[in-house]
């Protein structure tokens, strides 16, 4: 029978994993995880083993696995952040050198973020936190030979600090390995500046992972409301969110609306307004949109239409909204005769674009999202083609290597655009790549298609009718189509549709008087406008697209 050489214990979150596989760098020995041992063995995550048998299912588990690798690990162990609650458990800690890491409420929120692996925290983080910390701080200080203490410290200073306490040999040389994203002491963040503009204000673009903590600094002092407006399908967020933010003391309601599109009316915002004057909302209170572009694109015109404008923070849940309808400040609702007829140029004050909010998304409305990204690349940055061509079925998904990267350079793409032309007197037009077609499809579809789709099939015809116009070469035109296909997007729509999809881009926010405007491309990354096209060659290029 084995003995660790040191056993790690204390909440999720708090970076066990990078802390324990640098003290077995540090020391010359091997690492392990409970947790790990228990996902490998079981062939599921923690959070599915919580959702399919229960939380004392779980435990059990848990303790078999503590158990087994106390009895036959002799290098760093970490145990789960549950793990000393068994009584058993905590009599076999007893004589072992176990570090306990210890870190605050607040800094656990900025750690957790809207992170659905995290099965314990998955409604109200701040309350959450607290109530678990209050049930297990005493056991963590029961079984621990020393604590250390990870706010505002590095791994390698938390490192550091258990080796000094624990007076213990470090074995030179050596490389410290990767911390795991979803456990490490520092998150990655990356911040992009967009610029203001005549009237309005600069502001930030974080993306990253566990942003949560992000959201009251946006907020900021002299808000005493905020309404978080949010899709039935994200109830419980919404519902988490308003709660955190009830933590911290502000008055916060929850706003609850229709899924996707249907959100995107004169009623709900209606609504909203009512809400907002019910609660007694004024000029310094702020409201936050969480969910996909139809909630963050009706968010910001709630926030544009109150009083003639409150603050706003978009909290975008989908590859969409984080890479276009919560960037830039373009907010609106649909009418009956089209989409964003009516709306507002109204910038937020910041956007929280939290990754692990997509570890969730349907594959189709993930896939969808890549449309405006492809868009981004054949307008501006074609390096964003080059990675989806590396490998298309990874870039389907939020787990392939290329994600915060496509969405970054995405958002850049945009940043740039609207910092300088906000309210689309020039070249901000050249974001509608696609859309013109796009728009009209989803009209006719009644707005059951998902956006990303329509504009995969807007694109296809864009890159036709630049070919017929003498504008774009064809492997340009032909990479289109093999990009779109290549991610499962669709590069047709109905031949017979096409009297109807005319009358219907002719209300084309584009559109001057009754000339049709397109956006095209003279080559890569050379977008233009296409003003007036023969309605013979927009048939052909119609053709090319139509089935």
């Amino acid at each position: 029978m084995s003995t660790p050489l040191i056993v790690l214990v204390g909440p999720m979150g708090v970076g066990k994993s990078t802390v324990g596989q640098l003290l077995a760098e540090r020391l010359g020995t091997r690492y392990r995880d409970t947790d790990e041992d228990i996902v490998s063995a079981q062939g599921r995550t923690i959070a599915e083993i919580f959702v399919d048998e229960g939380e004392p299912a779980f435990r059990d588990l848990e303790k078999r696995a503590v158990h087994t690798a106390l009895a036959e690990h002799d290098g760093v162990l970490a145990l789960g952040g549950g793990a000393i609650l068994d009584a058993d458990t905590r009599g076999l800690l007893a004589g072992q050198r176990v570090v306990y890491l210890s870190m605050d409420v607040e800094e656990a929120v900025k750690r957790t973020g809207l992170n659905a692996a995290r099965p314990l925290l998955a409604v109200n983080p701040r309350r959450q936190w607290r109530e678990l910390m209050e049930a297990r701080r005493h056991l963590y200080e029961e079984v621990a030979t020393v604590v250390v203490a990870t706010d505002g410290r590095t791994p390698e200073q938390v490192t550091q600090a258990a080796l000094d306490a624990l007076e213990m040999t470090v074995i030179p040389g050596g490389q410290p390995p990767d911390p795991r994203p979803e456990d490490a002491v520092v998150n990655d963040v990356t911040r992009i500046q967009v610029g203001g503009t005549a009237g309005s204000d600069p502001y930030e673009v974080l993306v990253g992972r566990q942003l949560l903590g992000e959201l009251g600094g946006l907020i900021g002092p002299k808000a005493k409301r905020v309404a978080v407006i949010h899709p039935e399908a994200l109830a419980e967020t919404g519902d988490a969110l308003r709660a955190d933010l009830a933590e911290q003391g502000y008055e916060a309601i929850a706003i609850q609306v229709p899924n996707a599109e249907e959100a995107k009316t004169a009623e709900v915002a209606a609504y909203c307004w009512k809400a907002l004057g019910q609660s007694g909302f004024t000029r310094t209170d702020v409201i936050v949109g969480v969910g996909g572009g139809a909630s963050t694109d009706l968010a910001g015109f709630v926030a544009a239409t109150w009083l003639r404008g409150v603050r706003w923070i978009a909290v975008p849940t989908t590859v969409l909204a984080m890479v276009d309808a919560a960037v830039g400040g373009k907010t609106g609702i649909n009418t009956a005769e089209g989409k964003n007829l009516v709306g507002a140029f109204h910038p937020p004050a910041g956007v929280l674009c939290d990754l692990a909010a997509l570890d969730s998304l349907p594959v189709n409305d993930y896939v969808s999202g890549l449309a405006e990204v492809i868009k981004a690349g054949f307008i501006a940055d074609p390096v964003i083609l080059d990675l989806i061509e590396s490998d298309p079925q990874a870039a389907r998904t939020p787990a392939g290597p290329h994600t915060a990267e496509l969405i970054v350079r995405s958002i850049k793409v945009k940043a740039e655009v609207v910092s300088s032309d906000l309210k689309e007197a020039g070249l901000r037009e050249i974001l509608n790549y696609g859309h013109t077609l796009g728009h009209a499809i989803e009209k006719n579809e009644r707005y059951k298609w998902r956006h990303g789709a329509a504009v995969a099939v807007g694109m296809h015809f864009a890159a036709e009718l630049g070919r017929l116009a003498g504008r774009l070469d064809d492997a340009t035109a032909d990479r289109h189509r093999s990009i779109l296909e290549a991610v499962g997007l669709p590069l047709h729509y109905r031949y017979d549709q096409w009297p109807k999809l005319v009358e219907n881009m002719k209300v084309d926010k584009k559109s001057r008087g009754d000339l049709l405007r397109f956006i095209v491309l003279d080559g890569l990354a050379k977008p233009t406008v296409l003003e007036g096209p023969d309605p013979a060659v927009l048939l052909a290029a119609y053709g090319e697209v139509g089935e």
